[in-house]
């Protein structure tokens, strides 16, 4: 449809330029000589001669611009307007027609009737290049606003599509596929764009499912490690007592094949590990506000008192810090089954948050080992847990230019969390 309508507008652009052509050339016919009108020029002139002025030939009919020239060829004792006499060589040179005029019987004059062939001729080509110049003019313009509408409408969502699909295939599944108003490619640009969300929110239920496994391999290889410890404990106590070759044999080979798992165990425990650290943090500015809304999430049977925290603006990441937070709190819920008090300050540029708790807190030689990996107290007391909280809170606190530490009051066990402060 668009096509045709292209096709119909140049037809008439060329029409009209055609239609127009004919029109100048037939309004620039060559005047044809009017005898009669020359004749009545030479009559007045020979009558009027010696006294010829502007008022002379007011009453004549001919068209054409004259001049009238001495005997000598060189003086133009009269000369229309638009017609400036040069010399007679001139005058015959453009096919100008030449009169004599007598006075008394003798050649006293010429007149000479200007042919306005060369110049009518002249007239018509600059008419017709203007005409031409229009029409091809026309012609660029139409087909400049064409090629836009071409490239706006076809080529500029194709564009598009070519960099959306360059962003797909390097998993940039954030950026969408942006719809111009009246695109001709709608429905087809839509169903991209949905293609693009459904791959996102795949691949965001694949990473939530490998996590979910992730974590679940870190924590059954931690408790797996309990069990085997246990039999490797049992079969070194069988060691010390046995007697018997062939039963200090078989404890051997249970002893070695304990060792074994454990080891296989652990590595995968530590490269699970290291997977879960590829946790992201983003890290911004805000009010240190957001912590009492943190304290409340976990603030479970109002267990939890705390001191108005100072106003100031910290550097956290918003999720991962009330993360942390849960971590703590629980383990206080699990270990201590006390009530916790937080109290804050601000020292040395940092937001201090004291976490209290009133248990047994932990041995003195246990408490540098509090955030190694998979590391679990004596005072665990059968709860479930993997020994990944304290860990991966460290890691948290020190990526948001933090810190975590602990220690034993008289009274209970104290976390310290150190918050940057933003300046």
């Amino acid at each position: 449809m668009r096509i045709r309508w292209l096709m119909i507008t140049i037809l008439l652009i060329f029409s009209s330029g055609i239609v127009f052509s004919v029109i100048v050339i037939k309004n620039n016919n060559i005047s044809e000589v009017d005898l009669a009108a020359i004749n009545d020029v030479v009559k007045t002139t020979e009558k009027n001669w010696g006294h010829i002025t502007e008022e002379t030939f007011n009453n004549s009919n001919i068209e054409q611009a004259f001049a009238i020239i001495d005997d000598d060829l060189e003086n133009a004792i009269y000369q229309t307007r638009g017609y400036h006499y040069i010399n007679i060589y001139d005058a015959i040179k453009n096919r100008d027609t030449v009169l004599d005029v007598k006075h008394n019987d003798r050649i006293a004059g010429k007149i000479i009737i200007r042919n306005n062939e060369q110049e009518m001729i002249q007239q018509a080509k600059s008419e017709l290049a203007i005409t031409i110049s229009l029409i091809f003019g026309l012609l660029m313009l139409v087909s400049i606003i064409y090629i836009t509408y071409i490239y706006r409408t076809l080529l500029k969502p194709f564009r598009k599509l070519k960099i959306f699909a360059s962003n797909v295939a390097r998993g940039n599944l954030d950026i969408p596929l942006n719809m111009d108003k009246n695109n001709t490619f709608g429905a087809f640009t839509e169903s991209f764009d949905l293609l693009r969300e459904e791959l996102g929110a795949a691949r965001q239920r694949e990473y939530e499912s490998n996590r979910s496994k992730k974590e679940l391999v870190a924590t059954l290889s931690h408790d797996i490690k309990t069990p085997v410890a246990s039999i490797k404990a049992v079969s070194e106590l069988l060691l010390l007592e046995a007697k018997d070759e062939k039963l200090i044999r078989q404890v051997n080979t249970i002893h070695s094949k304990a060792e074994q798992i454990n080891l296989l165990v652990t590595d995968m425990f530590h490269a699970t590990l290291e997977e879960l650290q590829q946790l992201k943090l983003t890290v911004i500015e805000e009010s240190s506000e957001v912590l009492v809304n943190m304290i409340q999430n976990v603030n479970y049977d109002h267990r939890i008192d705390y001191d108005p925290i100072p106003q100031c603006i910290i550097l956290t990441d918003p999720l991962r810090m009330q993360q942390v937070i849960d971590n703590i709190i629980s383990n206080s819920y699990k270990y201590a089954g006390t009530n916790v008090t937080i109290q804050s300050q601000i020292n040395q540029g940092y937001l201090e948050l004291h976490i209290q708790d009133f248990g047994p807190g932990i041995s003195e030689e246990e408490l540098p080992l509090l955030f190694n990996k998979y590391f679990r107290g004596e005072n665990v007391g059968g709860e479930n847990g993997s020994g990944l909280g304290l860990y991966i809170s460290k890691y948290f606190m020190e990526n948001m230019y933090g810190d975590i530490s602990c220690y034993n009051r008289s009274d209970g066990f104290t976390v310290v969390l150190k918050i940057r402060l933003a300046y």
